[in-house]
């Protein structure tokens, strides 16, 4: 891949980031309204299910997609990570919540090679270990650990389980299926939870909010499997850490949240691994 490709691969990855950051952030502002997490993340895979339907091309031979236990898994996982991730930004500052989340990958990549078979290679493994003591200064387990940021951890384990799912069923279906599939999934099997939590009054401001969470989730997300067309994943995996970026500036922004020093150091060695393994990728 020439210079200018990874250049525009890099705009488009930081423009999907943030605006699934953004929508996270709209998320974490309603939770400080008194809005429930599992309300928000209902929203989230409903109304993104309704608008992104009719950009799925679905059709009626991708029906037994449904009753495939493994696409269920696969919702199933992404559902758990989502609310988790929603309740852990409801107390925690977006930049470390984000940074927690990152052990993601490295469940993934331990995943990927036990269940998977995928090849495991010495420098990738040290890089990801290098990831792990970044998240292990953000979280800082048994000094100043928070439930907060358990709930971070978390949320990261089922999306790194998440990404091995997708990875196991992928060549079975194209990715606006798989999108779409997740979604209408958590629509449907949050709904008793979400309906449950539904709060006795929104305001119009909240509703704009409950909007901007879940399309800025849904088109980052939609961006990112537009991206996955033409792009290798080996390039595209890397370049997610760009997450970083906007977690950072709009929890400053929105919230005056700044990670400690200790904190900023972890995150950095984050970025700092994410964009050596986009520099292997690329050899």
């Amino acid at each position: 891949m020439q210079s200018p490709a990874l250049w525009r691969v890099g705009a488009i990855m930081l423009a999907s980031m943030t605006l699934i950051v953004g929508g996270d952030v709209a998320a974490k502002v309603l939770s400080q309204n008194g809005v429930s997490p599992i309300f928000t993340a209902w929203t989230r895979f409903a109304l993104a299910a309704l608008v992104l339907l009719p950009f799925s091309g679905l059709t009626r031979s991708d029906a037994p997609a449904l009753r495939d236990p493994r696409v269920w898994l696969r919702a199933l996982l992404i559902m758990a990570g989502i609310c988790l991730i929603l309740t852990a930004l409801r107390t925690e500052p977006v930049a470390n919540t984000f940074g927690a989340f990152f052990v993601g990958p490295i469940v993934a990549f331990a995943l990927s090679a036990l269940l998977l078979k995928e090849r495991i290679t010495l420098l990738r493994s040290v890089l990801l270990g290098l990831s792990f003591v970044g998240v292990l200064l953000v979280v800082k387990p048994g000094f100043g650990a928070t439930v907060g940021m358990g709930f971070a951890l978390l949320a990261g384990v089922f999306h790194g389980c998440y990404v091995v799912a997708t990875r196991w069923i992928a060549p079975l279906y194209r990715p606006r299926l798989l999108l779409i599939s997740q979604l209408v999934l958590g629509g449907v099997i949050l709904a008793p939870f979400g309906l449950a939590a539904l709060p006795d009054a929104l305001t119009w401001g909240a509703l704009g909010l409950v909007v901007i969470s879940a399309m800025g989730s849904a088109f980052g997300n939609l961006l990112l499997v537009t991206l996955s067309k033409t792009t290798p994943s080996n390039v595209i995996a890397p370049l997610i850490y760009t997450q970083l970026i906007p977690a950072t500036m709009l929890g400053f922004v929105v919230f005056s949240d700044w990670p400690d020093w200790i904190s900023f150091v972890g995150l950095a060695v984050i970025f700092a691994t994410g964009i050596a393994s986009l520099a292997l990728s690329r050899r």
